[in-house]
């Protein structure tokens, strides 16, 4: 090989590594940009799990005796629609209790009373402001307890569906449990599918003055 050959190739190899060091780069600061403040390690196998679970709930949807689409065949499933995952909207919070914990009534989108418990609230930090978000103890029919958080922002009624959306929240014990908050996994109740069901309304409280560009949009 000629020494002319040779300088190129080492010319070629040298902007390949500096190409791919370059990349590297980027994808660096695209993932500290994105995290912000949510102090949780990001990760191939995080967005994994996200689309794991949509995955999952996609074929529930499709199959589950109870799914909206099954209950009334009139109505046609098609996947559902996502936010592309984002740690922007992943935070961590311990559950802040309130002292007393009122009973509250809610509506729901038929314009029933229900009561539910404020349990507590936890904080999000998002571009350097401090957001609430009320964390509701409600009962099922068959009077199970439950815990979820009810929302709206920014994208309510635009990309996403106009009563609100929910995030499950499940309880530890522990009063210094550190929760994660995680609005890549916040999702639309079943009366967005299907206009026989009811489902709770989002209290004025429970607005958050953002965009929520995570998690699920909507169906129609």
């Amino acid at each position: 090989m000629s020494d002319i050959k040779i300088i190129g190739s080492l010319k070629m190899n040298k902007s390949k590594v500096l190409y791919i060091v370059l990349i590297q780069i980027i994808v660096l600061l695209f993932l500290a940009c994105n995290s912000k403040e949510t102090n949780i390690e990001v990760d191939d196998e995080y967005i994994k799990s996200i689309l794991a679970h949509r995955n999952e709930k996609d074929s529930l949807m499709r199959v589950e005796e109870h799914s909206p689409f099954n209950r009334d065949t009139t109505v046609e499933f098609s996947p559902l629609k996502y936010y592309e995952p984002d740690p922007a909207f992943l935070f961590k919070s311990i559950l802040f209790r309130y002292n007393p914990q009122d009973t509250v009534e809610i509506l729901g989108t038929k314009g029933e009373i229900r009561r539910v418990i404020k349990e507590g609230f936890v904080k999000l930090d998002f571009d350097e402001t401090e957001y609430r978000v009320n964390v509701y103890k409600g009962f099922s029919s068959n009077g199970l307890a439950y815990h979820s958080i009810w929302f709206t922002d920014k994208t309510t009624g635009d990309e996403t569906y106009g009563v609100g959306r929910y995030l499950d929240f499940e309880m530890n014990k522990d009063p210094d449990f550190v929760y994660d908050i995680d609005f890549n996994y916040a999702y639309n109740p079943y009366c967005s599918y299907n206009a026989r069901y009811s489902c709770p309304i989002p209290r004025e409280e429970d607005y958050l003055d953002l965009l929520i560009e995570a998690g699920e949009k909507n169906f129609h």
